[in-house]
């Protein structure tokens, strides 16, 4: 089933492989796109779909170094030459858009500034990345730190802050995207409004469900608007506790954002579920009911196998499987599940940062 060809938002998809968003920061300096980058997707092109890695809607929505952008008239072009060289492979791809919210620290941001969230929690030990030596990304040298502590967003910021989201959208058409993924999991800017343990707001953005859905409405709303509901994805993490973010009834709250998104008409939910050792299963009740209440595509990814992936297609769970990690050291992997061919393992010290190596050389089965 994995290669049964799929539609979503009006494209042919070849088959139902995903292929998610990864952060590899090989970004060149003002955080533009590289001939690298449009080679290292280009390659994965055989994916049903690939969604890019997360690309910040604003300098403020940096988290990490030699992550890329999509806000300045560079980006976007730097983006182009990557979108180009997916289609011509034959390809699909969307752009994961993201404000990382509080997951910053004070060197990413204009002049020193805190980064901001919902509310001004610090997520201890949640670290980000940072070019302490301003060395570059081909360097690959950096150093995890803890976050900076951040400021809540005033009530009246955060129009503007959905303005950059509608923008970054309008600019990833412009790009030559197919399309747009929100990050709305993993402890960013999104989960941070959504999840009751990241959000101590007492206005209109916090307090009760319907406040803390407001800011992921309102972005969604914003970027349906600027581009169409049906070139628009959201991923969210409804069970896991990823980076400080944590909610106190994750089920309801989940099932809530599902509905409103549903009602908006977004394309698909991307579920992105616990993928670490020994980590706990996403019941299978909460997945039907997630299918009942969202009528749309449904794409799940977490250290799938094939034969997981089979199985939650059978079911009737997903319309489509992400396989991450295994995208990266594999960039045929669509041609080794089909034919159960092995699979190449990654170097994990290069998955962040450098040049080729461990990014755009792995050997292909054929």
């Amino acid at each position: 089933m994995l290669f049964t060809p799929y539609r979503l938002a009006g494209l042919g998809l070849p088959n139902r492989i995903v292929m998610p968003p990864m952060t590899r920061s090989r970004a060149g300096r003002g955080e533009v796109a590289t001939e690298l980058m449009a080679q290292y997707y280009a390659q994965r092109a055989g994916a049903g779909l690939i969604v890019s890695e997360g690309t910040q809607i604003s300098r403020q929505g940096q988290g990490y170094a030699w992550t890329p952008g999509i806000h300045t008239p560079e980006q976007i072009a730097g983006w182009r030459r990557v979108t180009d060289a997916v289609h011509a492979a034959g390809g699909r791809i969307f752009a994961q858009l993201w404000h990382v919210g509080r997951v910053s620290h004070v060197a990413l941001q204009d002049g020193g500034a805190a980064p901001v969230s919902s509310s001004a929690l610090v997520a201890e030990g949640v670290k980000v990345f940072v070019d302490v030596e301003g060395r570059g990304p081909e360097a690959g040298v950096g150093e995890m730190v803890q976050h900076s502590a951040p400021r809540a967003l005033h009530a009246d910021e955060i129009p503007a802050i959905v303005a950059d989201y509608a923008q970054a959208a309008r600019n990833a058409i412009a790009a030559g995207f197919d399309g747009i993924e929100l990050h709305g999991a993993n402890g960013y800017l999104i989960n941070q409004f959504i999840d009751s343990q990241a959000n101590a707001r007492d206005d209109e953005y916090g307090g009760s469900l319907p406040n803390r859905l407001r800011f992921l409405r309102e972005v969604a709303q914003a970027v349906g608007d600027a581009i169409g509901a049906e070139r628009v994805g959201v991923r969210l993490a409804p069970l896991t506790t990823l980076q400080g973010a944590v909610d106190d009834t994750p089920q309801a709250t989940y099932l809530a954002a599902a509905k409103l998104l549903d009602d908006i008409g977004v394309a698909y939910l991307h579920i992105a579920e616990a993928d670490w050792d020994d980590a706990p299963g996403m019941p299978d009740a909460f997945r039907e009911a997630l299918r009942l209440i969202y009528r749309g595509t449904l794409i799940y990814s977490g250290k799938y196998t094939k034969a997981r992936a089979e199985q939650a297609l059978a079911r009737g769970w997903a319309d489509l499987i992400g396989f991450g990690r295994p995208f990266i050291a594999n960039p045929d992997l669509p041609y080794r599940l089909q034919h159960d061919l092995p699979l190449n393992e990654g170097d994990r010290s290069r998955y962040f940062g450098g040049g080729a190596e461990g990014y755009t050389d792995y050997p292909r089965a054929a």
